[in-house]
């Protein structure tokens, strides 16, 4: 059985059963007030936290009792720990008037209990939460462009710092032991910006990094780490460039081990999403102007299979790592492609419009797609998939009521069994979840009732980068197969005409006169070659004479000339 729904809108915080007992759950006590703000969940989902303007409260979802109310009614953002036992709660910065000082808005809390353990100073939303490692050993945050790091959870003492001129970005790998965190240093004056590798608590020296790449274009950048804290993905992007209003994008591969390189993408565009397997052993990317491609890549950041172009613009793996859905948003027609990993074949391609939030359920087979408030104010609700790509649940919210929120109750790792594939599910076409619109697009009267000959987009099929696909003779070649096909027959032909015509006394004249071996000494060299080069000359046009074409006055004086330039590369070749 899958986990709850948790949703979140402007009728408070309520809960509903997942599949395949989809509906209400009347054991979770309903929060009815408007001005929830935020809700979250640990990462095994045993715990629950919400704000509702008021107090902010911590539930356990195992029979939903109360385990602490906190008194902070502005409460944005809220984080658990990875293990559970510390709740990061985030305020708006605000200065105290009498003192002229800021007043501690990033409070961290005992999970089950509410103590207070700590308060803090934290101005920027941006990066705004203390980063962990999943057993709790380590914790870092950025003071002040300065990475500071903590142990155990003993937040009133510093354990170390790491000093590398003005930090402005950071991403701390997850796993561990070996601890591993990597920073990003801005470019300025002339220099590039880079980013380094550190093992923790190895800061000290020049040669402290395991790895370091600069570059000069990059304004912000993206840091990705995998899973086994083994491999980094920093994606850099320009505000703007001569290319293009909209700036370029570079994607590298970084490693612990030192190794970094640039991920070729074989389309130019923007990259629109980078994802890493769950396995730790791949990534995706999607990229280029639309329609837009999809790649996976090994470790050495080569491309190893290629799912071909579509309208997507997002990706995301199950969270065993064996299905992959493509996805297309925003201004894309909710495009979804479901794709089993280890065939590497297309399961199932539906629509899901007008979605802003999409997620995996614990359980790897379903997925919540919802439309929500402020992103879109119309037509919210929630739909719940298979992906097998059937719809199992669509529920449209009031015309008065607005969803801010839709989130699936988490679950400990281990909890579910990798989903099977069953045969029956791959290469399914799924039925269209939205109904066809009454109103046709027009065409003129002697095209209707005929299929569509006009294009907008050729799509390109997926294929495997590493293996040779024959063609398929009954399938039409496109525009640049038949250049190359072109371009090779024609070669051939040349070839086969070379090789029947036996060359003519003059033609083997100028082959003898073309070979050439240096003699030691660059002057007469160099005088070989001229005279060579001459003669060449003369036989291409006594050529044209004997085709019958007029040659000009010094043209016919240079083909006289041929036997004193014959008599005076021998006696050079001679000496």
């Amino acid at each position: 059985m899958a986990p709850p729904i948790a949703l979140r809108g402007s009728a408070g915080v309520w809960m509903v059963n997942g599949p395949p007992n989809l509906g209400s759950r009347p054991d979770f006590p309903e929060d009815k007030s408007k001005g929830c703000k935020v809700i979250t969940f640990s990462s095994d989902g045993s715990l629950v936290s919400w704000c509702n303007g008021d107090k902010t409260f911590i539930l356990r979802t195992s029979d939903y009792r109360q385990l602490a109310e906190i008194d902070k009614a502005k409460a944005n953002c809220l984080k658990f720990s990875p293990r559970g036992t510390i709740l990061a709660l985030w305020e708006n910065y605000t200065v105290n008037r009498e003192t002229n000082q800021g007043n501690p808005n990033l409070h961290l809390y005992n999970a089950q209990t509410g103590e207070l353990l700590k308060s803090l100073i934290q101005k920027k939303q941006l990066n705004w939460d203390p980063k962990w490692t999943n057993d709790e050993a380590i914790c870092c945050r950025n003071v002040n462009n300065e990475l500071h790091f903590f142990e155990a959870n003993a937040f009133d003492t510093i354990k170390t710092k790491l000093h590398i001129q003005k930090v402005s970005t950071f991403a701390l790998a997850e796993s561990g032991p070996p601890y591993h965190v990597a920073g990003y240093v801005p470019g300025s004056k002339g220099q590039p910006s880079f980013v380094r590798i550190y093992r923790y608590p190895n800061f000290g020296g020049p040669q402290a990094a395991l790895a370091n790449k600069s570059f000069f274009k990059a304004d912000d950048v993206q840091l990705k780490w995998n899973n086994a804290g083994t491999a980094l993905l920093v994606l850099t992007s320009t505000e703007s460039s001569d290319k293009s209003y909209y700036g370029d994008q570079g994607l590298h591969f970084m490693g612990t081990n030192g190794e970094c390189c640039i991920v070729n993408l074989s389309k130019n565009g923007p990259i629109y999403h980078i994802e890493w397997s769950p396995r730790s052993t791949e990534f995706v990317v999607v990229y280029g102007f639309m329609p837009a491609k999809a790649s996976i890549f090994n470790m050495k950041a080569e491309p190893v299979f290629d799912f071909g172009t579509g309208p997507r613009n997002l990706a995301y793996f199950n969270p065993h790592g064996n299905i992959l859905c493509l996805a297309g948003f925003g201004n894309l027609h909710g495009n979804l492609e479901f794709w089993d990993m280890r065939s590497r074949k297309l399961m199932v391609q539906t629509q899901s419009q007008d979605t802003t939030s999409f997620e995996w359920c614990p359980d790897g087979e379903h997925v919540l797609t919802a439309t929500t408030s402020p992103r879109l104010r119309v037509a919210n609700g929630y739909r719940v998939w298979h992906c097998s790509g059937k719809m199992l649940l669509q529920v449209n919210a009031d015309k008065e009521t607005e969803l801010w929120e839709a989130l699936w109750q988490p679950a400990a790792e281990g909890e579910y069994p990798v989903p099977a594939i069953t045969a029956n599910s791959v290469t399914i076409k799924a039925a269209q979840s939205e109904p066809e619109p009454k109103v046709q697009a027009y065409r003129p009267p002697q095209a209707r009732g005929t299929a569509a000959s006009i294009k907008l987009h050729e799509y390109e099929a997926p294929s495997d980068p590493n293996k040779k696909v024959s063609q398929d003779p009954n399938k039409p070649m496109t525009k640049n197969q038949k250049k190359r096909e072109a371009k090779k027959a024609k070669a051939q032909q040349d070839g086969q005409n070379v090789k029947a015509e036996p060359l003519p006394p003059a033609a083997s004249n100028m082959s003898q006169a073309a070979a050439f071996t240096s003699s030691g000494d660059p002057d007469k060299d160099k005088k070989v070659r001229n005279l060579k080069k001459k003669i060449q000359q003369i036989e291409k046009l006594k050529e044209q004479q004997q085709s019958g074409k007029q040659l000009e006055l010094n043209q016919i004086e240079k083909i006289k000339s041929e036997e004193s330039l014959l008599q005076e590369l021998a006696a050079l070749e001679v000496s």
